[in-house]
């Protein structure tokens, strides 16, 4: 299926969920937030949340510095 992650046309695996993506994409042990076509996806719904071919996610990270 092909989603929307970031602006950039990502291919994942029917029936991923939103965990499986985001280790797909690299994201471990990192502080970020995600939100599944706008809305936001709590933490604990990662291995829950499936998102259907066409959707948008979006993974935001804090930036340090001043």
């Amino acid at each position: 299926m092909q989603l929307l992650v970031n602006g950039e046309t990502v291919t994942a695996k029917e029936g991923d969920t939103v965990a499986a993506i985001l280790e797909q994409l690299g994201y471990r042990g990192e502080t970020f937030a995600v939100a599944c076509n706008g809305d936001f996806v709590p933490r604990g719904s990662y291995d829950e949340t499936r998102p259907n071919s066409g959707d948008s996610l979006d993974i935001v990270a804090p930036v340090v510095g001043g």
